[in-house]
């Protein structure tokens, strides 16, 4: 059996490596071209790693309560509690645990809530918002289009729901270059299995930095305690009026039999029915007594189930000066730079090369 002749349209391992080299050949003479746009390329690296503003990151490190690992004997007696028709409020951690307090960070209401809070900037202390505004570098276009009115936009104190339109208006470009793709707020949860959530802020301020991610995390959790205590702060609230009450009347009830003994003294036995108040207030005594005690039992386990719902963040790690500094190095830029021009210039060559001799 005769061997196939390769068509003109294949090409052998000895001509691969002798157009290969063919390359090589003309990319050497090309040699000049080739350095000077290397060089061209590095100092564009160079200069974009000297212009380059750096960015510091503030991370905040928190965990969340678990109450299935708490509660042991002190879920015994609220059951208890519960079964006798006391109301002493329960857990409403699912509703904010995991992805749930992720996302509840990056609500605009938590961020905006954030975002009134005060930085001081040298002697002057101004909100968070407009210290943003700075940072993005939107003031002057704010000044041109005249929207940009007095001191600040967001003076401090300033009533999160009273906000004017314009307020509204950038208050939303805020939060989108907040929590958008590339926003300088991060937060993850590295591991469904951990409860350990990682709140990350990177802009070109590094006191900024610090303060909006420490203000994010306080604002949530505020907001957390609020809502997830709000029914076991309510019963305190109740239980705590209802025994002050009955406080008040065992009070008047053993003032009464003081009054009733005082004025019954050496009371002549035929006379019985003179003692009659006596004894009634003695039952109020003991009423109020027993009445009291139950409250005051109820109103303590109240208290513990508030207890119980707080707090829900245990801060880990917090941003501490100076910050960490992202920045890229003039020396690995340098380098890349210089790579991707000679690459670059070396592709270009060829590619030309190839359109003349396809051409041709």
């Amino acid at each position: 059996m005769q061997n196939q002749e390769p068509s003109p349209d294949e090409i052998s391992s000895k001509q691969l490596i002798e157009k290969i080299l063919d390359a090589f050949k003309f990319l050497h003479s090309k040699w000049v071209i080739i350095v000077c746009t290397g060089i061209i390329g590095g100092a564009i690296g160079l200069g974009y790693a000297w212009l380059k503003k750096p960015v510091y990151k503030a991370m905040v490190t928190f965990a969340l309560e678990d109450d299935k690992q708490s509660g042991g004997g002190l879920s015994g007696a609220l059951g208890l509690a519960s079964s006798l028709g006391f109301d002493l409020g329960g857990s409403a951690g699912g509703a904010f645990s995991g992805a749930n307090l992720i996302e509840l960070m990056k609500s605009r209401k938590m961020v905006e809530k954030a975002l009134t809070n005060p930085i001081k900037v040298g002697n002057d202390s101004i909100t968070l918002a407009d210290r943003l505004i700075e940072i993005l570098e939107k003031r002057k276009k704010l000044e041109e289009e005249k929207i940009w009115v007095g001191k600040a936009l967001f003076p401090l104190g300033a009533n999160q729901g009273k906000f004017n339109l314009k307020q509204d208006s950038l208050i939303s470009i805020l939060y989108q270059n907040v929590t958008g793709d590339n926003g300088i707020l991060s937060v993850a949860q590295k591991d469904k299995k951990i409860s350990i959530i990682t709140v990350e802020v990177a802009t070109i301020d590094e006191l900024f930095s610090k303060v909006f991610a420490e203000s994010i995390v306080k604002e949530v959790s505020q907001f957390y305690i609020e809502t997830k205590s709000k029914k076991a702060r309510n019963n305190v609230a109740i239980l705590q009026k209802q025994a002050d009450s009955v406080r008040n009347e065992l009070n008047q009830a053993i003032t009464g039999v003081a009054v009733v003994s005082d004025n019954t003294f050496n009371l002549n036995p035929a006379l019985n029915v003179n003692r009659v108040p006596s004894t009634k207030r003695q039952v109020d005594v003991q009423a109020n007594t027993a009445i009291l005690t139950q409250l005051v039992t109820n109103l303590e386990l109240a208290k513990v189930a508030l207890m119980k719902e707080t707090p829900l963040i245990q801060l880990i790690d917090q941003p501490i000066l100076p910050l960490k500094k992202d920045k890229p190095g003039k020396l690995k830029s340098l380098l890349l730079g210089g790579f991707f021009g000679v690459f670059l210039s070396a592709l270009y060559i060829l590619a030309r090369r190839f359109f003349n001799d396809l051409m041709a």
